[in-house]
């Protein structure tokens, strides 16, 4: 059983991730046929439950992208749930500091590297044997989020916990953290720096770094700067862009009689 996210990473590719907010199996077929590399299941911010998770991940199945989900909160229980349900990494908010890290790495790893307890109903295909448990812990993904000046600041002991895989940079509550604005495609020299640091530390381990974009030129412009795993914005935002433009466009080109 291979990760191919991670096999692709690891080739030195950049990566182009999805994100889904809306609760749907059929939203998530249709994001999953779009060409991304992954598809995240929000159940921070986004709407999803477990429930609707599992159904993302039904409809997502027959198609080649590697499931993730962002856990709401660096605990056990949903770290261990979301792997037994079938994700191939987890990306875990506010790890701010060594002790945070090293506790996330643990509830996704099995022993005797970490604590994760044995039950992958899903990810172990309904309970019928097969090699999962053998190889999970070379495969799944440990992506802690970097959205404090405290996790910049421990960066190092951060990305040095064994078993991290890489870091997510939430763009929003880092500006929050800063004393900026939350937001997204952020061009402040200050944060374009820091950016610059965390990719540079992860360079230097063989690690990745991701980043939460609000759209498709700055992903790129990201990949540019080093970043090797880039989200556009998310299924609801993706929609409500696409929806705008296209009755923006009908009313300009209808002329006056479409006008509001």
């Amino acid at each position: 059983m291979t990760n191919m996210l991670k096999k692709r990473l690891q080739a030195g590719k950049a990566c182009v991730n999805a994100w889904l907010a809306i609760p749907s199996g059929f939203s998530a077929e249709v994001m999953a046929q779009c060409g991304w590399d992954s598809v995240t299941v929000d159940m921070q911010h986004g709407v999803q439950d477990y429930q609707s998770m599992v159904q993302c991940f039904q409809a997502m199945d027959k198609h080649p992208i590697t499931p993730l989900v962002r856990v709401p909160w660096n605990e056990p229980g949903i770290v261990g749930k979301v792997l037994d349900g079938g994700a191939w990494g987890v990306i875990c908010p506010m790890v701010n500091n060594k002790a945070e890290a090293q506790a996330l790495a643990s509830y996704a790893l099995y022993p005797p590297k970490g604590k994760r307890s044995n039950g992958p109903i899903r990810a172990g295909a309904y309970g019928a044997a097969t090699p999962y448990q053998a190889t999970a812990n070379d495969e799944v993904l440990i992506i802690p989020m970097i959205e404090t000046q405290e996790a910049i600041d421990n960066i190092d002991a951060i990305l040095d916990v064994p078993g991290i895989s890489g870091i997510y940079i939430g763009p929003s509550d880092l500006g929050l953290s800063l004393g900026l604005a939350p937001r997204l495609d952020r061009e402040e020299p200050q944060v374009l720096a820091i950016y610059d640091k965390l990719v540079g530390a992860c360079k230097k381990r063989n690690l990745f770094a991701g980043l939460h974009n609000g759209t498709a030129s700055y992903a790129a412009k990201m990949i540019g700067k080093g970043f090797q795993f880039v989200t556009i914005a998310n299924d609801s935002g993706l929609m409500a862009m696409a929806a705008r433009a296209a009755v923006a466009q009908t009313r300009k080109e209808a002329g006056a009689v479409a006008a509001p």
